[in-house]
């Protein structure tokens, strides 16, 4: 018994072709005729050979895997966005791999490329400078590259995203028909695109409904983190005039605006509500639990796979497809409630 396993030469005695037919067959089968194809296959499966992909890879230049880069392995928001890029892939020959952009530099990124580790990027960190997306160009093609969930301004990258206005509307709407009139808003990083998208939907929404906007009520976040949350509440506490309403930019930030809130007496939906966007893991089993905007992470991550192997593949959308917007979800829970009085 052959401990390495069944060579090529032992498919191609199976068969009755030459080893380069054999070699045709499994990197180009539209090469070779339907009979031909069928005896070789037939002869894999009884030979049980395997194709060894890395040294198939090595000869056309391919790194058979994708590279995907997010801002924080240590954030419960990924977890779906990750398993719906994994489960396009699984279905093929290429391999995930994942890198955290915090700390990494910029030469490690764009060497995913020249030295052919990778075949393509999604890139969830809207937040990578342009002088890294500028080197990606040089090392990879841009329909290598997919933006999934954040993007960067002003690129012709494709993007998948979420409908970031549209939720801070359903949210600003939910608080309207419970009664709120007094409503803020908790950001995330200033600077951060998703943050400015939905300041965007809240104020549009605000404007909508004829409510004013008070600026002391627009609190910067800071980061999208339970801290970020904590720390909005201490300064709400400190306000003579309070809203009865608070529109979160993350469940985290709603997490722990709620927990701070509740340590300093103030009981959320009894005395605020809140809304949080994502609708992550825990959101159903807080206490309470979260009204929040579901965002659909794993089809953002389906759809961004699916992208980037269409692309892979020479089937890549059209300039017309270059923006795919996901709907989201108003999810009420018991952190939202009428307001009294």
């Amino acid at each position: 018994m052959n401990a390495k396993g069944p060579r090529i030469q032992e498919v191609a005695a199976e068969a009755g072709v030459s080893t380069a037919t054999v070699s045709r067959t499994l990197s180009n089968p539209d090469l070779v005729s339907e009979k031909t194809r069928e005896a070789v296959l037939a002869a894999v499966e009884s030979t049980g050979y395997r194709i060894n992909r890395a040294a198939q890879n090595l000869r056309k230049r391919q790194a058979g895997a994708v590279l995907v880069l997010l801002p924080n392995l240590g954030n419960p928001f990924f977890s779906q966005i990750l398993s719906g890029i994994e489960s396009v892939f699984a279905t093929s020959d290429l391999s995930v791999l994942i890198a955290d952009t915090n700390g990494i530099k910029q030469d490690q990124l764009t060497g995913y490329f020249r030295d052919t580790r990778a075949d393509g990027a999604i890139l969830l960190d809207g937040a990578i400078p342009q002088s890294v997306l500028d080197d990606l160009a040089q090392s990879a093609p841009d329909d290598r590259v997919v933006f999934a969930c954040e993007w960067r301004p002003n690129t012709s990258l494709p993007s998948v995203r979420s409908d970031n206005r549209g939720g801070a509307h359903q949210a600003v709407a939910h608080l309207v028909e419970l009664g709120h009139r007094k409503i803020g808003h908790v950001l995330g990083p200033r600077s951060n695109v998703l943050t400015k998208e939905r300041l965007i939907g809240f104020e549009a929404a605000m404007l909508e409904f004829g409510l004013d906007i008070n600026p002391n009520w627009l609190v910067d976040g800071g980061d999208f983190s339970l801290d970020a949350g904590a720390q909005a509440a201490r300064q709400f506490v400190e306000m003579s005039d309070q809203p009865t309403a608070v529109f979160c930019g993350s469940d985290l930030i709603a997490m722990g605006l709620i927990s701070e809130l509740h340590k300093r007496g103030i009981s959320v939906p009894k005395h605020m509500s809140v809304v949080g966007f994502d609708d992550i893991e825990i959101a159903d089993r807080f206490i309470p639990p979260l009204t929040t905007i579901r965002q659909n992470r794993t089809q953002l991550g389906v759809l961004a796979a699916t992208t980037l192997m269409g692309h892979l593949s020479g089937r890549g959308a059209t300039s017309a497809d270059n923006v795919q917007l996901v709907d989201v979800l108003l999810v009420p829970r018991g952190s939202t409630a009428p307001l009294k009085g």
